[in-house]
């Protein structure tokens, strides 16, 4: 089986550093330090288990390396129109290609049934690039609860005693390819579940994304410190009830969204959005926070405390120039 992971990254070099160790054929498409990094000294992953250093064939030209049986891209939302044609140069006939990331994916609504099914979320997919270049028929959901960091050029640090991957194709179909997938990382302490319901599995993370992110970026902070306030901790409540219903009346069960607000309380980690933040790079505003809202108003969901916080959070990442409305082209 040939496995690229396109992004290797702080999620993306956690997941290709166990693979590079399985029977696999494993490459990672990287740029600039990352990718020189691994080219001279290789891939080294830290976990609380101990360290774990693997040699993936690494490059930043993705067309170089021939077709994928799986493409896994670990890019974050705001560039993934941009490198759509380079996704679609590793694919064959039969190629999977799954998307880790956080928020409403751009794939949501195929193979979703009822009055939906099919909608194209223009604000995710502009132009339709991915729907065109990747091809949704070919596209896996996949949610990561992992907290990962890039300490230095090559070298990736997982935080999180427990590391999960939950994938699953939007059609809700067995895939025996997915289970194949999953058995190459079981053995490597990263924990590989396949789900015919990915989409529960998006807003259960999503609700917990919906708060900690838009607060993270409002703070700076980790959650810990920001939850034991009173004040917020009430509202934060409210906002995952709103998203829970955001959810319900999309058909999804999100879960008990207390629950995932009281992992999150104490969580000391601070959120990968608010790393984009203070690194300069553009935020996930969109999939993230803009979407989930867009889809509240389609479904006549009420969201009064997500609308504010959410705004709030949109217009810090303006006026840190961090992000544009793909939808009215305003400049940050």
């Amino acid at each position: 089986m040939k496995i690229c992971v396109y992004g290797a990254g702080a999620v993306g070099g956690h997941i290709a550093g166990p693979l590079a160790a399985s029977q696999a054929e494993i490459s990672v498409v990287a740029r600039g330090q990352q990718l020189a990094a691994i080219r001279e000294h290789g891939l080294r992953v830290k976990t609380r288990e101990g360290d774990l250093l693997s040699h993936p064939a690494a490059t930043d030209r993705p067309g170089d390396l021939g077709p994928q049986d799986i493409v896994i891209v670990t890019v974050k939302a705001p560039a993934l129109p941009g490198i759509a044609e380079h996704i679609g140069s590793l694919l064959h006939q039969d190629s999977l290609v799954l998307f880790v990331m956080n928020g409403i994916p751009w794939w949501y609504f195929h193979s979703h049934g009822g009055d939906l099914d099919g909608t194209h979320l223009e604000r995710l997919d502009p132009g339709r690039a991915l729907w065109d270049h990747v091809g949704s028929e070919r596209t896996v959901g996949a949610v990561a609860y992992t907290a990962c960091s890039v300490i230095a050029p090559g070298t990736v640090r997982a935080d999180n005693p427990r590391n999960r991957l939950i994938l699953g194709r939007p059609d809700g179909r067995p895939d025996e390819r997915l289970d194949a997938l999953a058995s190459l990382f079981n053995p490597s302490g990263l924990e590989v579940t396949v789900t015919p319901k990915i989409r529960d599995a998006v807003w259960a993370k999503l609700l917990m994304n919906l708060i900690g992110g838009s607060l993270a970026v409002l703070s700076t902070s980790p959650m810990k410190d920001v939850l034991d306030k009173p004040a917020i901790a009430g509202t934060a409540k409210s906002m995952a009830s709103e998203g829970a219903a955001i959810a319900r009346a999309l058909g999804c069960d999100p879960g008990d969204p207390h629950e995932g607000l009281s992992k999150l309380a104490k969580s000391g980690h601070l959120q990968s959005i608010a790393q984009d933040l203070q690194a300069g790079r553009p935020l996930e505003i969109d999939a993230m926070f803009r979407v989930p809202l867009d889809l509240a108003e389609r479904m006549q969901v009420p969201t009064p405390n997500l609308d504010l916080v959410i705004e709030l959070a949109t217009q810090r990442a303006r006026s840190a120039g961090q992000y544009q409305d793909a939808l009215d082209g305003d400049a940050a």
